[in-house]
């Protein structure tokens, strides 16, 4: 099945400057098997959406169908074809 994900600018370096990544991928397919996917591919990428432990970063968000996944089940939340995945770093400054 097919996967969107969405990068902004500041993440698109670390993926080739791409903004939107196509993925074909297992049916039932996880957020975080698409996150392994993604990492085999780009590990520049992987090191800003992960942690040491591959867990998530805290001030990464991580949209499935605009719904932020921490409220759904984190990386174990089940995709559904033409899911789309939208990645966006928190910003903070002052």
């Amino acid at each position: 099945m097919r996967i969107t994900v969405l990068l902004p600018g500041v993440l698109r370096p670390a993926a080739g400057n791409q903004s939107t990544l196509e993925l074909e991928v297992q049916e039932q397919a996880t957020l975080g098997a698409v996150l392994d996917e993604l990492a085999g591919r780009y590990p520049l990428l992987d090191r800003r959406l992960r942690d040491e432990r591959s867990s998530l970063r805290r001030y990464v968000n991580f949209y499935v169908d605009g719904e932020e996944c921490r409220r759904l089940d984190g990386p174990a939340t089940v995709l559904r074809p033409d899911t789309e995945i939208q990645i966006l770093p928190s910003v903070a400054g002052g």
